[in-house]
């Protein structure tokens, strides 16, 4: 008989259910030609007993084998090997070789993306999670949205147009969203000039991979949003990095860099800067402007929360004045609905669009129909204007409240600027409090932390003022012990 114990190793600790790893193990030994057609199995309860686990887990097995014409069994007589499996020659078997396919590493050449992944360990609910700036999705028009959703999944004619176009976006949210941008942000644009992606973080890949490559130079400010660098970086192109002050990015150190080498592009977030949440100054606007034109370099402006400002109203974006069609625009409605809604926008020029188009059909052939078409009736009937205006005003209160708590309770330990708008305050730690000591602590999880400047991103428009209070007493805590 053979040594079945070692041929069908179990570990009760895998994420693979135990009647999948009997199942994967005979095949295995099958494959090996360990087990040769026709061969017996032991039965059931000798099997169970010989694996220490229960007689149903082994009957399950062997139903999976047979469902897959693994095996034969012959009711009360025998289980056996198929005779269809090909003779295979025996391989010598250890524990050490007992790996599954995809447990091994791919030994082939291959890029290597990022130096830093680590590998993924039981995830740990933290207690308190304070995020870079999300919405607040109990807030949000989400059930109507998914009214909606369902309502087309049922008719005839939006099941029939629900895959056409969506490769740049359905024809039905690009127009309505052409009407919104023109309406609330001064873009005067049609539906030819947007390209509908899954988050702005595609629109900012695609336009890297269209204006950069190897040997171009694009402009950042520092600090910056780390996915669009790594974005960038990609390319193959040089990214160098300005500061970003109360006023925002440095104008006159990208003028100073203008002139001694080409900049193809210039990466801006002219709106509540991330991280820091400074606002770009008029004058740096107008600066920026005149050194596109002057040194013809693109500008690609994120205006991820544009509709949240508390104290005045916003500035336009850089691509509702008067351009040459020099600025890509992108933005996203995962800061006004849910993170979890992937549907962000890019407008530019129509031959520019065409082309990331193309370049996105490569990798993604179309977006979600049945969910644009949602959201564009949502443009539609005002319902996304309401929201965006009930919102603003529930995320200013929060601001105030987090402002007087910050004030009154971790003074000594912070400094801060109050943001004029945005859904989160850039806070520095003092010196003698090292922010990576609050990334130690198990029950707490921070979204953006930037060690360099010891600060982090405290995102407040996903709480309320309960959680705002428990989050700062429990940050005060912590830093009280350190």
């Amino acid at each position: 008989m053979l040594p079945f114990k070692h041929i069908i190793p179990i570990n009760k600790e895998s994420k693979t259910a135990v009647y999948r790893q009997i199942a994967i193990s005979v095949i295995k030994a099958i494959r090996n030609g360990v087990l040769k057609p026709g061969n017996h199995l032991p039965g059931t309860r000798e099997l169970s007993k010989t694996l220490g686990v229960h007689r149903k887990t082994v009957i399950a097995a062997y139903e999976e084998l047979h469902a897959q014409d693994w095996i034969i069994i012959i009711p009360r007589k025998y289980t056996a090997v198929a005779d269809r499996i090909p003779i295979l020659r025996p391989q010598q078997w250890n524990l050490e070789n007992a790996l599954s396919s995809y447990e091994h590493h791919f030994n082939l050449p291959f890029k290597i993306i990022d130096q830093k992944i680590e590998k993924l360990h039981t995830v740990v609910l933290p207690e308190i999670v304070i995020d870079d700036g999300h919405p607040d999705v109990r807030l949000s028009p989400i059930d109507d949205l998914l009214k909606t959703y369902r309502s087309y999944t049922s008719k005839r004619h939006t099941i029939k147009n629900a895959n056409i176009g969506t490769e740049q976006g359905t024809i039905r949210l690009r127009e309505e969203l052409a009407k919104y941008l023109s309406d609330t942000r001064g873009l005067n644009i049609r539906s030819e000039n947007l390209l509908i992606t899954h988050g702005a973080q595609m629109s900012i890949y695609l336009a890297a991979q269209l204006i950069l490559g190897p040997g171009s130079n694009i402009i950042v400010g520092s600090p910056n949003y780390p996915a669009a660098n790594v974005a960038f970086e990609q390319t193959g192109a040089t990214l160098t990095e300005v500061p970003v002050d109360e006023n925002g990015i440095d104008t006159e150190a990208i003028e100073i860099i203008c002139r001694k080498k080409k900049i193809n592009a210039v990466y801006v977030i002219p709106h509540h800067h991330y991280p820091t949440t400074v606002t770009l100054s008029a004058a740096r606007r107008m600066k920026l402007h005149e050194l596109s034109a002057t040194y013809s370099f693109a500008i690609i402006e994120d205006d991820y929360d544009y509709d949240y400002h508390y104290t005045s109203s916003p500035y336009l974006p850089l691509a509702g004045s008067s351009h040459q069609g020099n600025i890509i625009y992108t933005g996203s409605f995962s800061k006004i609905l849910d993170p979890s809604l992937r549907i962000g926008f890019m407008v530019a020029p129509k031959n520019f669009i065409d082309q990331c188009t193309a370049l996105r059909k490569i990798i993604d052939i179309g977006g979600d129909g049945y969910m644009q078409n949602a959201l564009a009736f949502l443009i539609r009937e005002g319902e996304l204007k309401r929201h965006i205006k009930k919102a603003k005003k529930i995320y200013h209160q929060r601001r105030d409240f987090l402002d007087t708590l910050l004030k009154d309770r971790m003074s000594p330990y912070i400094s801060y600027v109050r943001p004029s708008g945005g859904m989160a305050i850039w806070i520095q730690l003092s010196s003698e409090y090292p922010v990576h000591r609050l990334l130690e602590i198990p029950q707490l999880k921070i979204l953006r932390v930037d060690e360099n400047l010891n600060a982090f991103r405290f995102g407040f428009a996903s709480m309320d003022e309960k959680e705002l209070e428990k989050t700062v007493d429990f940050l005060k805590t912590a830093l009280n012990r350190f």
